[in-house]
């Protein structure tokens, strides 16, 4: 049964249909029987998802909509808003991974009944998993009426469950809704049952946990600015620095991502708490799914209303909020977990590193991302110095830039321990990883981060000290430390990398920029030849993508194979893929030679030709791939074209904070191929001209900025 229900945007209509949302506008002043708005605003308008659905198919615009599409615009355009839709769904998938036959038995009927049984269902799950605050995380979680499942085993009202599942009696107080006050009014979760039958059927294609990965991830996706997203590769990176663990806690878990990275263990049990219900119900279905490991999930600030008090856990893992004055200063002033030191009201993130520390037991360890100004802010220095005396900070590494959220300043991670005894002559690891910083916004080289990090902190931890790494790493004695500044920055500790023969590397640096130059002179394009204006006969890339001239992909997925993945700042740039994708059950768009790449975003005109060197990446986000028929498109004319600034200009659209291409806008004239091919060859030759300059641009910045150091740091004479 289609949910009528079930809004969708413009924008939504025009993924289903791969248009830009100019057509869609089209197609509504066109169209007198397209459907008409059912909610929204007179500016941006939302439909019945069902009503486009079958207008798009009557059309022929549509063959099907891809089943991950329809589940998502159910979910994004759910009448109660896309996160209590997420959580309804996760629950949902949930109870499909561990108890199918009561999914099932229970979905074996009209969408009144199943949502009439879905809370007393969903409780056999989320109460045993989850303890008593599932009620209180996942509200439409009631005990309503009988579910008779396939194996014999009943679920009713009254809280049984089936076979080996010790459910605990719901309780006035936990809210666990599902069953109304009104006993003819309609079952709370039954707006859900359509988003909830198509998760099923998703679930039945990838997995019920792949299928919570793609819906979450989508989310986020769509709301990056609502969120603080702590990347994968740097969630396993703080993981990897804590150690296993049995008992592990986030206090700001945010979506889940560093609890999710923890190593599975026999008997394990995850704690996680945050100040929004919504995101400590997501993190404790997202672990639910992930593993068999206990979960107990609460919503509250930690600092303000700590929800494991009693915990003494093996490690703590968190991402806290940045620069957050507001944090409970005034009333948490006698506080018995500022064992350090009560910090100041500008030092939250002492507050969360105090709040780490008191949550672990004797020789636990905790791993905390945090703001450079933490490690040497004159109002945190007395804190910084107790924890080094007391020998409970043990490293600060200082990230690359891009490594996480604010992108544009290089984090810091903190490994703390909870002293069992005071070290006799304590040291501390300070590293800095700046040297593996990517180039754009493509992320750090997370390959050699983490096996730089993960070396230098195992050596030290089995010496208690490290041997000298010039530029990248040192153990310094805490007596160093405290001084009137307690400064922790890295880079001011470090000695500066080991320079060899640096005169000898600069002379080589200019004589490679020599032979640039040369070069570049000789690709310079001859005079232009003046020429009477041509008007051609044009056509529309979406034009050529109906007749088949050229195939169109976007990007964005990663796959489940690590590839380089080619950014969007590598084709402004002309650079190598430097980017990286998060795994995804989607099959990842590989470039081959002779696409060609247009990024959708930023008002360039840019187009760049894939050849050999750069072929195999996985297209990354915000880039569109054209694949052009050989016998009917040259791939330089194609791309040569598309970069001119007038193309560019009426094919662009305009929001508030960017521009936006519409590839299937883009023109081209109709020219016979082997005319395409003159046109292709001069533009190839542009290509490889602007390449030069651009080689001789950075090989100019490199010969500049190594004189300059190489002056003042002495390996350089000045005459």
């Amino acid at each position: 049964m289609q949910d009528q229900a079930t809004e969708v945007t413009a924008a939504g209509i025009a993924r289903l249909a791969g248009v830009g949302r100019a057509a869609v506008s089209n197609w509504r002043r066109r169209h007198a029987d397209f459907p008409k708005p059912v909610g929204g605003t007179e500016t941006s308008p939302s439909f019945a998802l069902a009503e486009v659905e079958g207008w798009l198919r009557k059309q022929g615009k549509l063959a099907e909509v891809p089943l991950r599409e329809r589940v998502w615009q159910q979910l994004a355009g759910h009448p109660e808003g896309p996160l209590t839709a997420l959580v309804h769904a996760g629950c949902a998938l949930l109870l499909i991974h561990e108890r199918s036959t009561v999914w099932l038995a229970a979905s074996a009927g009209s969408d009144e009944r199943l949502a009439r049984l879905l809370p007393g269902a969903l409780a056999q799950v989320l109460t045993p998993r989850l303890g008593e605050q599932a009620g209180v995380l996942m509200p439409g979680v009631g005990a309503p009426d009988d579910v008779n499942t396939s194996d014999g085993s009943q679920a009713t009202d009254r809280g049984s469950t089936a076979p080996g599942v010790n459910t605990a009696p719901t309780t006035p107080d936990v809210n666990l809704p599902g069953s109304s006050d009104t006993p003819d009014a309609p079952p709370p979760l039954l707006s859900s049952v359509p988003l909830l039958r198509g998760a099923a059927e998703l679930a039945a294609e990838v997995g019920a946990r792949q299928a919570f990965e793609f819906l979450l991830g989508r989310h986020l996706d769509a709301n990056p600015r609502q969120y603080t997203l702590t990347p994968a590769e740097l969630a396993a990176l703080m993981a990897d620095l804590a150690g296993p663990a049995r008992t592990a806690l986030d206090p700001a878990c945010g979506t889940g991502a560093l609890l999710r990275a923890v190593d599975t263990r026999p008997e394990q049990w995850l704690h996680a708490q945050d100040s929004a219900p919504d995101l400590a119900a997501l993190t404790a279905l997202r672990l639910a799914l992930h593993s068999r490991a206990g979960v107990r999930a609460a919503a509250g600030d930690a600092l303000r209303a700590d929800a494991f008090p009693e915990l003494r856990a093996d490690v703590v893992l968190c991402h806290p909020p940045f620069n957050e004055r507001n944090w409970g200063h005034d009333e948490l002033a006698y506080d018995p977990r500022w064992e350090y030191g009560f910090p100041a009201r500008i030092e939250s993130e002492l507050a969360w590193v105090q709040h780490a520390l008191a949550r672990l037991t004797d020789g636990g360890t905790a791993v905390l991302l945090m703001p450079p100004a933490a490690a040497s802010r004159r109002s945190g220095r007395r804190i910084r110095a107790d924890l080094l005396r007391r020998g409970a900070l043990r490293a600060v590494l200082a990230l690359p830039v891009g490594a996480a959220p604010p992108y544009n300043i290089p984090l810091h991670v903190w490994v703390l321990r909870r002293p069992e005894r005071n070290p006799a002559a304590p040291e501390v690891l300070l590293m800095d990883t700046g040297r593996f910083a990517g180039e754009g916004r493509g992320g750090p080289d997370w390959a050699a981060v983490r096996e730089a990090v993960l070396d230098a902190w195992r050596a030290f931890t089995r010496a208690g000290r490290l041997a000298e790494r010039p530029g990248l790493a040192r153990s310094v004695p805490v007596i160093e430390l405290l001084d009137d500044d307690v400064d922790l920055a890295p880079a001011r500790h470090l000695p500066p990398p080991a320079v060899a023969d640096g005169a000898e590397q600069l002379a080589a640096v200019r004589e490679r920029l020599g032979e640039t130059l040369r070069l570049t002179t000789d690709l310079t394009p001859s005079a232009a030849d003046p020429a009477p204006p041509v008007r051609w006969p044009l056509t529309t890339i979406g034009e050529l993508a109906r007749a088949g001239a050229l195939v169109m992909r976007t990007g964005g997925n990663g796959g489940h194979a690590r590839l380089p993945v080619l950014t969007d700042t590598d084709v402004l740039t002309a650079t190598a893929p430097s980017g990286t994708l998060p795994e995804s059950d989607e099959e990842a768009v590989l470039t081959e030679p002779g696409d060609v790449v247009v990024p959708v975003l930023g008002g360039g005109s840019v187009a760049r030709v894939i050849e050999e060197t750069t072929a195999g990446a996985a297209l990354g986000r915000n880039l569109v791939l054209l694949r052009p028929d050989p016998t009917a498109l040259d791939p330089w004319f194609l791309a040569g074209f598309l970069r001119g600034t007038a193309n560019n200009r009426q094919a662009s659209s305009y929001a508030s904070t960017a521009t936006r291409l519409d590839v299937r806008r883009l023109q081209l004239p109709r020219l016979p191929l082997a005319q395409q091919r003159r046109y292709g060859a001069r533009f190839h030759a542009l290509d490889e001209f602007e390449r030069a300059l651009r080689h001789a641009s950075r090989l100019g910045d490199h010969l500049v900025r190594g004189m300059y150091d190489g002056l003042t740091d002495g390996t350089v004479a000045p005459d």
